[in-house]
C-alpha cells in the first residue's frame, strides 16, 4: 500500500456559489487543496465558472484550477492572476501538450496533466517527469456524482512503478469505499467533491477517505 502522506481536495463543483468562502472556510481546516473545476461548455458538455468566480475566493488553501477546456494555454496567466496555485490542463485538450506546461511553470503555478479514462498514459508519457502532479480522470469529466470507474487504476500503478515521487491525483467517485483502491493503486492526493458536500460533517468525511491507511 502507498505509505505516503494522502492529501484531500474538495472539488467546489457542487458548493453553494452565494455562500462559498464560507463553505471553503468550513471545509479548509481538513483540506490540502481545494479543487476548481471550470468548464468550457465545449471540451466538456458542461458550463460552470471563470477567472471572476475564482478571484473572488478568499482563503489560504492551495487553489489547483482544473480548466476542462480547449486551448487552455490561452487562459493560463489569467488563471494565475486570479489565484491559482496550480493549473491542470487536459492531454485531449491542449494541442502543445509540452510547451503549454512550461507556459504553466513560467506564470509561476505548479503544473498537473489530466487524462481521460479512456486516453493512455502514453500519451503523457513524455512530459511527466516535467510535472509536479498528474491527474488520473476516474469518470468521464463534466458532471459531478458520476460512478467510480476502477479500469483506470492500471495507469495509476503503471505511473506510481515509474514515478514513485510525483503526485498523482485521482477525480470521479471518490468516496469511503473507492478511497482505498485509489491509494492502494498509488494516488495520493485524493480529489472528492459530492462525498465530502453532502456530509454534514466535512471532518469526518475527510477521515473515512484514509480510514484504511
Amino acid at each position: 500500500m502507498n505509505k505516503t502522506r494522502i492529501k484531500i481536495t474538495p472539488s467546489i463543483l457542487g458548493i453553494d456559489y452565494g455562500r462559498m468562502n464560507e463553505h471553503l472556510a468550513e471545509l479548509a481546516p481538513f483540506s490540502d487543496m481545494f479543487h476548481v473545476d471550470v468548464m468550457d461548455g465545449n471540451f466538456v458538455p458542461n458550463l460552470t465558472i471563470g477567472m471572476p468566480i475564482v478571484s473572488c475566493i478568499k482563503t489560504d488553501v492551495p487553489l489547483d484550477c482544473h480548466l476542462m477546456i480547449r486551448n487552455p494555454h490561452r487562459y493560463v496567466e489569467q488563471f494565475v492572476e486570479a489565484g491559482a496555485d496550480s493549473i491542470t490542463i487536459h492531454a485531449e485538450a491542449s494541442l502543445h501538450l509540452a510547451p503549454d506546461v512550461e507556459k504553466i511553470k513560467k506564470a509561476g503555478a505548479k503544473a498537473c496533466v489530466a487524462i481521460n479514462p479512456e486516453t493512455p498514459v502514453e500519451k503523457i508519457a513524455a512530459v511527466l517527469p516535467m510535472l509536479d502532479m498528474v491527474l488520473v480522470m476516474s469518470i468521464n469529466p463534466g458532471f459531478g456524482g458520476q460512478k467510480f470507474m476502477p479500469e483506470v487504476l492500471e495507469k495509476v500503478r503503471w505511473i506510481r512503478e515509474h514515478y514513485p515521487n510525483l503526485d498523482i491525483q485521482i477525480d470521479g467517485g471518490i468516496n469511503d469505499e473507492t478511497a482505498p483502491l485509489a491509494i492502494e493503486a498509488g494516488a495520493n492526493v485524493l480529489v472528492s467533491g459530492s462525498y465530502i458536500l453532502k456530509s454534514r460533517d466535512y471532518e469526518g468525511a475527510v477521515a473515512s477517505l484514509k480510514k484504511n491507511r
